[in-house]
């Protein structure tokens, strides 16, 4: 009974070792889901982006006014302005006959904040995403 009592009393930090061992497995946890779901949001913004400066060159839109328009729709997201890129294709609105396609290209890096989740997947991620309309008119 005694040999038993004693063991018992030395387990006490058992449970500060089992913590020790968990903790940052469950922290590298909470920082991707925290990571998983910025590169998500912006991958959202910038998809939504791409669509709408393809609708805007599928109605007759300039490449400057695509330009501009997704720009002004990205700053109201609350993108950083100068690190976005945007390319629509053709490049010249005389290209662009009816029936024929425009494709709108943007791209976006994400700042990763948690320093081991950035070396997994690359500091800056870029979020690219590419969507492509047929021209009306």
């Amino acid at each position: 009974m005694f040999m038993f009592h004693k063991l018992r009393r030395n387990e006490k930090g058992q449970a500060i070792v089992e913590m020790a061992l968990v903790m940052p497995l469950l922290v590298m946890l909470l920082f991707g889901i925290v990571e998983f779901g910025r590169v998500l949001n912006t991958y959202i913004v910038v998809t939504n982006l791409s669509r709408e400066g393809a609708r805007l060159g599928a109605v007759g839109g300039s490449d400057t006014a695509i330009v501009d328009f997704v720009r002004n729709s990205a700053s109201t997201s609350g993108f950083d302005t100068t690190q976005i890129s945007i390319s629509p294709t053709p490049t010249s609105i005389t290209k662009r006959a009816r029936g024929s396609s425009v494709m709108v290209t943007v791209s976006y890096p994400v700042d990763i904040i948690a320093p081991v989740i950035g070396t997994i997947i690359g500091d800056p991620f870029v979020v690219k995403s590419q969507t492509t309309m047929r021209v009306e008119g």
